[in-house]
């Protein structure tokens, strides 16, 4: 009798002479090969979605190695499905990723204004011209120079570096620079800087910067640069100008066209928190509600994300939270702010009734805070206790809710969109533990 001995999966069975079974060989070489592949997928979605939340990423990031091993596929599948350009080198990697909506002006870096953007830009073009290493003081000498173009003057902007204040957008600019990549600070801080302005050496306070070339190349993603155009050519409002700089070319076909509206479908999907039917043009709505089932599918287990369809839209939701720039629910006093304010419009739209029943003001959404503080002020920081802070507290929890496209304001007023249902709950019964395990047991004693 043959003394051939089962073993658990993937193990090799063998024979009366201790040969391995060959078709037991072949399952465990498929059993690999499977795990293999489902590693291999778990990887390309990992970079991917690590290239989504870091379109400019460099060699320090954990991911940046996945990204390199994959960059192949990964390329291929971001020019087939959304059209954005990857480029991969050594140290580092560049998605030119570019919004459906130009004038969102949800996007953009935290804290920015459009004076602290010129900063940025001025900041940028200085590196483009300098040495592999500078000082902040001499950016900031340097920066002067252009800070005092007529042009930029026509529109108001100075800057001087002679107030506390100046010489804090300006360290405020280099740390940005430093946490994208583009600057690694070799010697120094930027704090002395700040606060003293001394040009003799004994009070000489600077940091030394090396300066990442690729890094600042990828800084900008568009199809056309910005010089390109003669001084008398050049766009002149803003919209023009975004337009211009990332107008991209479409065939002049219906199947061109199909895959232009493919391709901005799948940008608003994979960069907006939510997409809704009623903010699409005629044409793109028509082929988002043929497609967007199958659409969502595909980008969803390409990006590791759950697709949510309903009537009014379509969601790509991250159930671990990370793929956001602004988690809900999340810790701290102003994130239970924002919870308590979604549930509260939430409420409102499920109570329905007319539109303009709907519209909440934000002396409404003052008030309803102060009456949630006197029963949830406890949970929150001390500050946020004090009088008068209502107002503010407010204005950042719709500022959040209308980033996360969960409400729309206007001059009438804050009305709540759709998604914001997913925050509606009922009201919670409080009961007594004692009382809680009373009602348990007689449920039992009932089943019986």
């Amino acid at each position: 009798m043959s003394s051939v001995t089962e073993q658990q999966d993937g193990q090799i069975r063998r024979g009366d002479a201790g040969r391995p079974d060959g078709k037991a060989i072949r399952v465990q070489s498929q059993h690999i090969g499977l795990h293999q592949a489902r590693y291999v997928r778990e990887e390309i979605s990992t970079a991917l979605r690590a290239l989504l939340m870091t379109p400019l990423m460099t060699s320090a990031h954990p991911d940046f190695t996945a990204v390199r091993r994959h960059s192949e596929t990964l390329r291929e599948w971001f020019a087939r499905e959304t059209g954005w350009i990857l480029n991969v080198e050594r140290d580092c990697a560049r998605l030119f990723k570019r919004p459906a909506d130009l004038l969102d002006s949800t996007r953009g870096f935290p804290d920015y204004d459009r004076r602290r953007y010129i900063l940025f830009c001025l900041a940028c073009a200085v590196l483009e011209r300098a040495d592999p290493q500078i000082t902040l003081r001499v950016l900031g000498d340097r920066l002067l120079a252009f800070a005092a173009e007529p042009s930029l003057n026509a529109f108001g902007f100075s800057f001087t570096l002679q107030t506390h204040h100046e010489r804090r957008e300006l360290v405020a600019v280099c740390r940005h620079l430093l946490d994208i990549g583009v600057l690694v600070r070799v010697a120094g801080e930027e704090e002395g800087f700040v606060h003293h302005i001394s040009e003799t050496s004994e009070h000489l306070h600077d940091a030394l910067y090396d300066i990442q070339r690729r890094v600042l190349a990828g800084i900008l993603a568009a199809v056309r640069g910005p010089s390109t155009w003669a001084a008398e050519e050049a766009p002149r409002d803003v919209e023009q100008r975004l337009q211009s700089l990332t107008a991209e070319h479409v065939p002049d076909s219906d199947d061109g066209r199909r895959t232009a509206t493919r391709r901005d479908l799948s940008r608003r999907l994979l960069d907006d928190p939510v997409v809704y039917t009623d903010s699409l043009d005629p044409v793109t709505r028509a082929y988002f509600l043929n497609q967007r089932g199958p659409m969502g599918a595909r980008l969803a287990e390409a990006a590791g994300l759950v697709p949510e369809q309903r009537a009014e839209g379509l969601a790509l939701a991250d159930e671990t939270g990370t793929l956001t720039d602004l988690s809900m629910p999340a810790e701290g006093t102003e994130a239970h702010v924002t919870l308590l304010v979604a549930e509260h419009l939430a409420g409102t739209l499920r109570d329905g009734g007319e539109p303009e029943h709907q519209i909440s003001t934000e002396v409404d959404i003052t008030n309803f805070i102060e009456r949630a503080r006197e029963r949830y002020g406890r949970y929150w920081r001390k500050s946020a206790r004090e009088p008068g802070t209502q107002r503010e507290l407010a204005r950042i929890a719709l500022e959040r809710l209308r980033k996360l496209r969960l409400i729309s304001m206007s001059t009438n007023g804050v009305r709540p969109l759709p998604a914001i249902s997913r925050f509606a709950v009922g009201q919670a019964e409080i009961r007594e533990a004692g009382t809680a395990r009373k009602s348990a047991g007689q449920q039992d004693h009932d089943a019986q």
